[in-house]
């Protein structure tokens, strides 16, 4: 099963640890890394290919869903801004990687993409030690949900 799909299935499950919360369009997750803390994803449910294979309804929503969980974390982190991408090259199912930038990223890091950080050796996401960072995030969304 693609990677997308399966962590959709999880969360609809009750499975997926990473799961912040059930958004209108799909799932607030955090990232399997956090080396930027509160790093998260926003995975569709249910699961289209691209952006462009949502009507434009849906496609409003998974948008206004993708700046929802960035306003949350800028309430949480403290960020200086948020970087949002839908790519879908490697994994061909539809889902945005929501980060929070800090003025504390080495200068070298933070004029660039997070994809140049080392993802091989960046901290794991951990139930327990991101628990805290989790339940705020998943109490700021919900906040702004109504």
């Amino acid at each position: 099963m693609p990677l997308i799909f399966e962590r959709v299935a999880q969360a609809k499950a009750g499975t997926n640890p990473k799961v912040i919360c059930r958004m209108k369009s799909g799932w607030a997750v955090m990232g399997d890394v956090q080396f930027l803390p509160g790093y998260s994803l926003l995975l569709p449910d249910p699961v289209v290919p691209s952006l462009n294979d949502l009507g434009p309804a849906a496609r409003a929503q998974f948008l206004a869903d993708m700046a929802l969980i960035g306003d949350a974390l800028l309430e949480i982190t403290k960020a200086r801004r948020i970087n949002y991408e839908i790519l879908g090259n490697s994994e061909p199912e539809l889902h945005a990687h929501i980060f929070p930038r800090f003025e504390s990223e080495p200068e070298e890091k933070r004029r660039m993409p997070a994809w140049f950080y080392d993802w091989k050796n960046a901290p794991q996401f951990s139930p327990d030690e991101h628990a805290e960072l989790q339940q705020k995030l998943r109490d700021a969304i919900m906040k702004r949900m109504g």
